[in-house]
């Protein structure tokens, strides 16, 4: 039996988690049109009895960073790079190559272990497009293999998986059959009420912010939940709330069917807006909010 590490690489927004989440037929990871929404490394462990058990990391945008957060996000994805046995480096075949595709490369190329090529977002291009944007690529680094698909629409990824399976070592499951993930519960409670953020403000907000979950409660089916949106501004907390709490309890209406879904009960929300200056720049909150590896 093959068991083994994969890590999802690239930029912000190649479309990274909308891969994991396809790879799984369900949502492991949060998405949305929004760079830097992967602020962590989030597992998926995917197996197939008697074939292999493959435990996917998909990793943060890899980019400039412009606040100590950033930089923690970029740590933490190469150092989910560095100890892996395999890696898609996932690219957005729509768009132009560009500095910040080097210095992924880069970064994968000095990892020593095989990199499939992942050309995303290939139903937005015509066939001699995609031919060029391979052969371009092919050019860069030599590939263990290429696939060219597209995450948000393909449902069938048979092939990849098994052509990725070949590239582990033989093993012993290191998790149980029929787990898929080893994040606490709370962590994608808190994701899914900053994906609901993420989807429904405006660019000022959403980097800004971070989601506790500082009260969960479950009583029979009915779940019992309080939750922080923590911003930087003042500003930016009138804009989460919005006029008479119109925006709020939008973002609340949204987690909370999403939230009844995943955790299979009825959910009462209460969600809170605090303002923390500059946490994105304060090592202490950002390790306390759960985001990135240490500096040490």
């Amino acid at each position: 039996m093959k068991t083994g590490f994969i890590a999802l690489a690239g930029r912000p927004n190649a479309g990274k988690s909308t891969l994991l989440n396809a790879l799984f037929q369900r949502k492991l990871a949060i998405v949305s049109s929004k760079a830097q929404t992967t602020r962590t490394q989030i597992r998926g462990i995917l197996t197939e009895p008697d074939e292999y058990q493959i435990i996917f990391t998909d990793t943060p945008g890899i980019h400039k960073p412009h606040h100590l957060l950033e930089s923690r996000m970029n740590k933490e994805a190469g150092g989910a790079i560095q100890g892996t046995d395999l890696i898609y480096l996932v690219v957005d075949a729509s768009v132009p190559y560009a500095q910040g595709d080097a210095f992924v490369l880069n970064m994968v190329k000095q990892a020593g272990v095989p990199v499939f090529l992942i050309l995303n977002k290939t139903d937005k291009m015509k066939k001699e497009q995609v031919v060029k944007c391979l052969e371009r690529w092919q050019s860069r680094f030599s590939f263990a293999e290429y696939f060219a698909l597209s995450a948000m629409k393909q449902k069938d990824f048979k092939d990849l998986l098994k052509t990725s399976a070949k590239y582990l070592p033989e093993g012993e499951l290191m998790y149980p059959a029929n787990e898929i993930s080893d994040e606490p519960e709370n962590f994608y409670i808190a994701e899914i009420i900053r994906e609901k953020v993420l989807q429904c403000t405006e660019e000022e907000v959403p980097h800004a912010t971070a989601v506790l979950v500082e009260r969960k409660q479950k009583k029979k089916d009915v779940f019992y939940i309080q939750a922080v949106i923590l911003v930087e501004r003042d500003g930016q907390k009138g804009i989460l709330i919005g006029k008479q709490g119109s925006m709020l309890n939008k973002i609340g209406s949204r987690a909370r069917l999403e939230l009844q879904e995943y955790l299979g009960g009825k959910v009462y929300l209460e969600l809170f807006v605090r303002v923390e200056p500059e946490w994105r720049d304060r090592a202490g909150r950002i390790s306390e909010y759960g985001y990135g590896l240490t500096d040490e």
